[in-house]
């Protein structure tokens, strides 16, 4: 839970307020919902807490908005550089608006993710706390967790504009989080938005911090809430959606072939079939939770190389309980600094378990989606719900539109998860310069995971059926039946039998009468797929 702390507030001018602007709705990488600007929040509107719920509220890579200005609706604010013109109605300042001129990359669609922003506004919130404890002024350090609490309830997206593809290090959004909460708690406190004063982006906002450990701390932070938050319920719930399958199918006994090398095999139930696929989303979920205790570890603390020059001793043990204490998960401080900013093994390992789970869910998808081909020329074991129209020339054609579009989720995952690798092995000497792409890779899978999963398990889990007429049909066609004979006639005579009725187009029973091997009735006794299904009782021979 993350508290807000009381600190005065005055109304931000009625003039600034007003948008002179030009809305433009981006549509989102997952979803083509639409949301409205995330305007400037109002000082009424403040909630001393947020949940889990209302994050789930505020789409993360949905859509964003972008203004056009002309000079006239600029303010001006200094850098290092000089001059800069910012949108008069933005609290980002001089860094952020060079940054949108530098790196016009894909903008913008490749927003940082809205996990990371929200990410910024707990930890500069948790680090204003801790300083006010080493020497930060209290009214400037109250006003800065107000800010902060705004930024980690998404209420201030808008202002967050930069794209991925900028430093390595995360500098730009690290600033872009300084400028921004600095300006809010400048006007909290009734000052001049730019002034610096009394709220300065990097004296205070950024107090015993550098974007080397700051940018990787939201990182660890972003991922831990996401998975936990968003990744582990959506894919154990398509694991208990399978599970109940499992039971039904179990209920019904439901005997089938089954099929190795895409070619007839022995028979098995469909519950085992499927127990097989709650199992692979068991054996994901316990690779996904053992992934998390490295990313509770935080860098904050290390500062430029991870010396933790311009900070105070138990500054990083601070910061990691407040947080702990804000969002409800546990953190802790890494245990050494230069690995945590020159590294990011954590995330590559994290990454490496998503690989897997979507390994797993392509696997899952695939033979679903083989199973219910047809619906008369194909395997046809299954039947999928038709949930829209398949073909614009196809009258009456349905497709397993789920399946395909959970396979497609899966393949950009594994994508995501090799660009993270080269990301992860790009950290030369002492800090890593691919943090960006490494954490927008996970973020991005995490998601199309999570949202995947649920789509899969509401529109094609819950409805599917098993066609019990067209499993029985091709099992009693099978030619595989004949391997239980294996023990009782030997291996050579039972494939005779097998060959025997491929080449002449009859049953395996007719087949063994015909040469010999077993009479109909000696067929019948042994021959039987419901005894197939498992191992037997040995019997020593007296």
């Amino acid at each position: 839970m993350i508290t807000l702390r009381s600190a005065s507030v005055s109304a931000a001018p009625a003039a600034r307020l007003a948008r002179a602007s030009t809305k433009v709705t981006y549509p989102s990488l997952l979803s083509a919902a639409k949301v409205s600007s995330i305007s400037r929040p109002t000082t009424s509107s403040l909630s001393s807490s947020t949940s889990r719920a209302h994050f789930r509220s505020i789409p993360s890579y949905r859509s964003f908005t972008c203004t056009a200005r002309s000079m006239a609706e600029t303010r001006a604010e200094t850098d290092a550089f000089g001059e800069v013109h910012v949108p008069a109605d933005k609290y980002w300042g001089a860094q952020t608006e060079r940054s949108l001129e530098n790196f016009k990359i894909n903008q913008p669609q490749d927003r940082m993710p809205p996990p990371i922003v929200r990410a910024f506004g707990i930890l500069k919130g948790a680090a204003a706390t801790v300083n006010m404890h080493f020497g930060l002024d209290p009214t400037i350090g109250k006003a800065i967790q107000q800010a902060a609490a705004e930024v980690a309830d998404l209420k201030l997206l808008d202002h967050f504009p930069l794209v991925v593809w900028q430093t390595g290090s995360g500098t730009q959004s690290n600033m872009n989080a300084n400028e921004v909460i600095s300006n809010r708690a400048i006007e909290i406190l009734g000052g001049t938005m730019g002034s610096k004063k009394p709220v300065h982006p990097n004296d205070h906002v950024n107090m015993s911090a550098s974007s080397n450990d700051t940018f990787p701390t939201v990182m660890h932070i972003a991922a831990v809430l996401e998975i936990e938050e968003e990744l582990i319920p959506a894919i154990r719930s398509l694991r208990d959606a399978l599970q109940a399958k499992v039971v039904e199918f179990e209920a019904k006994k439901i005997i089938k072939i089954g099929r190795t090398h895409l070619q007839d095999a022995t028979p098995l139930t469909l519950a085992q079939e499927f127990s097989g696929y709650v199992a692979q989303l068991d054996y994901g979920l316990a690779r996904i939770q053992s992934s998390l205790p490295d990313l509770r570890l935080l860098a904050q603390g290390g500062t430029a190389v991870g010396t933790g020059i311009n900070t105070y001793k138990g500054f990083a043990e601070a910061i990691a309980a407040e947080v702990t204490k804000m969002t409800g998960k546990h953190f802790s401080t890494a245990p050494n600094k230069f690995e945590a900013l020159a590294a990011h093994d954590a995330l590559v390992q994290a990454s490496g378990s998503l690989n897997t789970v979507a390994s797993s869910l392509f696997k899952i998808a695939q033979d679903i989606r083989f199973l219910g081909s047809g619906p008369r020329c194909g395997l046809g074991e299954l039947s999928l719900p038709e949930n829209e129209p398949g073909s614009s020339i196809m009258p009456g054609k349905v497709n397993p539109t789920q399946a395909e579009a959970l396979t497609m989720v899966c393949a950009q995952v594994m994508g995501n998860h090799h660009a993270t690798t080269i990301g992860g092995m790009n950290g030369q000497f002492e800090l890593n310069v691919f943090k960006p792409l490494i954490i927008r890779n996970v973020l991005h899978s995490i998601r199309l995971l999570a949202d995947a999963s649920r789509s899969f398990e509401k529109n094609l889990v819950a409805g599917l059926t098993a066609n019990e007429e067209k499993i029985a049909s091709i099992m009693q066609e099978s030619l595989m039946l004949v391997t239980c004979l294996n023990p009782r006639i030997g291996y050579d005579a039972a494939s005779k039998v097998a060959k025997n009725a491929h080449k002449k187009g009859l049953t395996l029973r007719e087949s063994a009468v015909e040469l010999g091997a077993l009479s109909a009735e000696e067929f019948d006794r042994l021959v039987r797929p419901e005894l197939m299904v498992g191992p037997e009782e040995y019997v020593p021979k007296a």
